[in-house]
């Protein structure tokens, strides 16, 4: 399994600790300055609405994914292929992109994934955090 949600912060840490890439939804209000969104301030890792990929998982992920998820933000507000280390953010247009690409594409486990970045259209984007 490539994507997993977890009930609790006990059940993801008897799964594999804190070996994950974390997909969060970025809840700060829409017109938030772009350095606030991506500042290491405004992370607070481990959401129990997340989706989480496990480390070993991570090439399986970017052979996949790697091409869909480009263009994310960093935390130097530059932009580029996924860091698997780092902050990327998605704006709320990048995420539209991103739900268009999956459905076309139709990559293993797509349907979750679609699934969850369909909530991220409420909220402004989603993050993918590296380990």
């Amino acid at each position: 399994m490539l994507f997993h949600i977890f009930s609790s912060q006990e059940e993801r840490r008897k799964f594999g600790g804190t070996c994950f890439i974390e997909m969060q939804y970025c809840t700060l209000a829409q017109g938030t300055k772009l350095e606030e969104i991506v500042s290491v301030d405004a992370i607070e890792n481990w959401k129990d609405n997340s989706l989480y990929i496990h480390g070993d998982d991570i090439d399986k992920f970017i052979l996949h994914y790697g091409e869909i998820f480009t263009g994310g933000i960093y935390n130097n507000r530059k932009s580029g292929m996924i860091d698997v280390y780092g902050i990327n953010y998605y704006s709320q247009e990048k995420t539209l992109l991103i739900l268009k690409r999956i459905e076309e594409m139709k990559r293993v486990e797509y349907q979750v994934l679609l699934s969850w970045l369909e909530k991220s259209k409420e909220n402004n984007g989603f993050y993918v955090l590296g380990l």
